[in-house]
């Protein structure tokens, strides 16, 4: 990438950010965006090409920390530890990252012909298969991993959460307790 289109990219995402964070994520259109970065409209679409893209701009740097967490990190969220620990581990993390930035993902969600591609949806789900395959070698783990992710759905989160008034703890509480039922361990006391 060009020094300036990295920084009009690095402009345009900080405008994004700031209007996140003034008016919230619903707020934030391309328009205003242009507007709040001083550059043109079409800047913005070319970087990003529509709104999805840029909230999904916005949600990578968090991504990336998650994903060097899983990948990387100490146990028993990264390498180190059991698979079905890690899977546990995986989910109350993805549980409590998508409860904080909950309005933004929401905002950023890609349409129903775009939801299953996503590369950050397809790595954290990839990562699902890899530990099933691990914990239950002999289960179809492809079809397991969608069905595990299901429950870490941001729009089934934001329902449970803020419709529901189900505390994130219970959440948290009912993927271990799937975990546990689909790869038949028990945690350890």
């Amino acid at each position: 990438m060009r020094a300036d289109a990295a920084r009009n990219r690095a402009r345009l995402l900080e405008a994004a950010a700031r209007l996140v964070a003034e008016r919230g994520a619903e707020a934030v259109t391309m328009e205003a965006v242009a507007a709040a970065a001083c550059v043109g409209k079409g800047t913005v679409f070319r970087r990003f090409g529509d709104r999805t893209g840029l909230l999904t701009a916005l949600l990578d740097h968090s991504e990336k920390k998650f994903q060097a967490a899983f990948l990387g990190g100490p146990p028993p969220l990264g390498p180190g530890a059991p698979p079905v620990e890690r899977l546990r581990a995986f989910g109350c993390a993805l549980l409590r990252r998508s409860a904080d930035e909950l309005e933004l993902q929401l905002a950023a969600e890609p349409g129903a012909n775009r939801r299953y591609i996503n590369p950050a949806r397809r790595v954290l789900r990839h990562h699902v298969e890899m530990l099933l395959r691990q914990a239950v070698p002999g289960a179809d783990c492809e079809l397991l991993a969608h069905t595990l992710m299901g429950q870490l759905d941001p729009a089934l989160i934001h329902h449970l959460t803020k419709q529901c008034g189900i505390p994130l703890s219970r959440l948290e509480a009912a993927w271990t307790d799937l975990v546990d039922r689909v790869t038949g361990t028990r945690p350890a006391c």
